[in-house]
């Protein structure tokens, strides 16, 4: 059995004393319940603030090039859909319901979509328009991006890079070797970020699927989304594919999961 070296030991203390375990959200019907790594320093109030600052600088070139589009069919539908999903994340997170949401749509043939932190959506036409996508097809892809603002995915994200970060620093500092250094760096990319990243996936997808059954879209259209994403493009995927691949594990979770969330579709649309 592999033993720690003292100097290892202190590093791994070190960084653990940074971190919190927290579940961002409750786990709904789909079952989310995986705690996450924080680090302590890093609050969501922090996160927030920086990506607030991002996505003003991107609507502001948007709004410069005359691409920011303010009305139009796509951003009346964007806009409507996005209203029924956020009326639904205080099922999953309480405090989300007075986030400072924003929902805005830009002009372009790019096929992507984001919610970053703190609830700040964007949509971009070329995935609408392109994929000629119907509004439970809208709801399904808002849905998942909601759900990694709802995870603080993006705060996860940046904590594991500030743990590598210390790791290095506090490695160099004490004298640990390079063989040490890349020891640890692989340990953190194959126990926290490789799998996280697999696991986050995961968990905006059933997230959005519940969001959006709860709000009156019906689940089976995460299907057929998945399917025009993987078609779109041929040999030049869509940006949105970059950060978000298909699998066909996925479309197998999808599918195992929508008759969790079907009469919450169901009741959702009796009302």
């Amino acid at each position: 059995m592999f033993k720690l070296q003292p100097l290892s030991v202190l590093i791994a203390a070190a960084l653990l004393a940074g971190c919190q375990a927290v579940n961002t959200t409750s786990g709904g019907a789909v079952g989310v319940e995986r705690k996450q790594y924080m680090f302590s320093m890093l609050s969501t109030e922090q996160v927030n603030q920086m990506y607030a600052q991002s996505y003003q600088q991107t609507l502001s070139e948007a709004s410069s090039k005359g691409v920011l589009a303010k009305s139009g069919t796509v951003t009346k539908r964007v806009d409507a859909i996005a209203q029924r999903l956020i009326a639904k994340v205080s099922v999953f997170r309480p405090d989300a319901a007075q986030w400072d949401w924003a929902v805005n749509v830009i002009e372009s043939p790019e096929l992507n979509a984001n919610c970053g932190p703190g609830g700040k959506i964007i949509f971009y036409t070329g995935l609408v328009e392109k994929l000629k996508l119907t509004d439970d097809e809208i709801a399904a892809v808002m849905g998942h991006e909601i759900a990694h603002a709802l995870r603080e995915h993006g705060r996860e994200a940046m904590s594991k890079a500030y743990g590598v970060q210390m790791a290095t620093q506090l490695g160099s500092a004490m004298g640990v070797g390079t063989g040490s250094l890349q020891l640890a760096n692989m340990g953190v990319e194959y126990l926290m970020t490789l799998p996280n990243s697999r696991n986050n996936e995961n968990e905006a997808d059933l997230i959005g699927l519940e969001l959006a059954a709860r709000a009156g879209y019906n689940p089976n259209a995460a299907l057929t989304l998945w399917e025009k994403m993987a078609s779109a493009g041929g040999s030049a995927p869509p940006e949105f594919m970059s950060t978000h691949p298909s699998s066909s594990t996925r479309t197998a979770t999808l599918k195992a999961n929508i008759p969790k969330v079907m009469p919450l579709y169901e009741q959702a649309r009796n009302r």
